[in-house]
């Protein structure tokens, strides 16, 4: 059998990584696939008649959230129950993606955040995503979530791009470096969501909550000090500009960050042997897409 995946979200960072896959995934946009609208989910399942479905339709305004709560509840909460019920409905997985800031964050750095941890999410948009996961979880019996963190790709804006974008323009950036957490290549997340629906169709994976998450953690400021010395070393900046960090204090958000959202991705490894991929290899594959 072949398996037909539909991605909702198509169109964005993480949902057009499907096309670079062997996989027979329909990535819808938002046009064509409105999670908030049950009539607009029932239709693009009985157009595609999918084994699974790949939730990657995401609000991901951090700071906006604040003051946009009734949107990103819509999309990130009330979308994936949505979701949820049709995939119940329809009898196939709902793989749904979620985050490292439905943590509080607050656990010593040198510790991870393992599944069965008490969230406690400090923003808006984190309690969106929790509220999301516990409503698709409710509704769908083979409902997988899959928490990551620090996104980042050759698609849409994250943080990489940014700091590249920075140092082509400044001398001297100040970057956070009091913040822990664990950057993730889009397409090892898409890669790994592929390997997870496989198995959930395949009845081999339990249902449930999983985190996974790049390797090793560091800082914004070790993150982005990475990026900016190896877009140097590829020539796609023309200086080194300084990178001090700070503390977070020192950069005032709307949205409260983990200081520690590191993510413990054990279990997933346990259950399907995907251990967690070193960033650095993502950060290679997204300079050479620069280059």
């Amino acid at each position: 059998m072949s398996l037909r995946l539909l991605v909702t979200g198509g169109e964005g960072q993480l949902g057009r990584e499907f096309a670079d896959l062997a996989v027979d995934a329909v990535r819808c946009g938002h046009a064509e696939l409105d999670i908030t609208d049950p009539a607009s989910i029932r239709a693009a399942l009985v157009r595609y008649q999918p084994h699974a479905i790949i939730n990657a339709a995401a609000y991901t305004a951090v700071d906006r959230a604040e003051s946009e709560r009734e949107a990103a509840f819509a999309i990130n909460a009330t979308g994936p129950g949505l979701l949820a019920q049709a995939a119940a409905a329809a009898g196939i997985p709902l793989l749904h993606v979620s985050t490292d800031y439905v943590f509080a964050g607050d656990k010593p750095v040198g510790e991870a955040w393992c599944e069965t941890d008490a969230c406690a999410p400090r923003s808006v948009y984190g309690q969106s995503k929790l509220a999301g996961e516990q409503a698709a979880l409710a509704a769908c019996p083979r409902a997988f979530v899959l928490r990551t963190s620090w996104v980042f790709g050759r698609y849409g804006n994250n943080f990489a791009k940014t700091m590249l974008r920075l140092a082509a323009e400044r001398d001297e950036l100040r970057v956070v470096g009091d913040q822990h957490g664990c950057p993730t290549h889009a397409g090892d997340i898409a890669a790994t969501l592929v390997r997870a629906a496989e198995a959930l169709v395949a009845g081999t994976l339990a249902p449930g909550i999983y985190h996974y998450a790049g390797a090793p953690a560091c800082t914004w400021h070790g993150f982005a000090t990475a990026v900016i010395e190896q877009g140097h070393a590829r020539g796609l900046l023309a200086r080194l500009p300084l990178v001090h960090p700070i503390a977070t204090h020192e950069y005032p958000v709307a949205a409260p960050r983990p200081a520690n959202s590191v993510l413990d991705c054990s279990k997933l490894q346990l259950a399907l042997g995907i251990p967690s991929a070193d960033w650095h290899n993502g950060l290679n594959k997204l300079l050479d897409y620069l280059s």
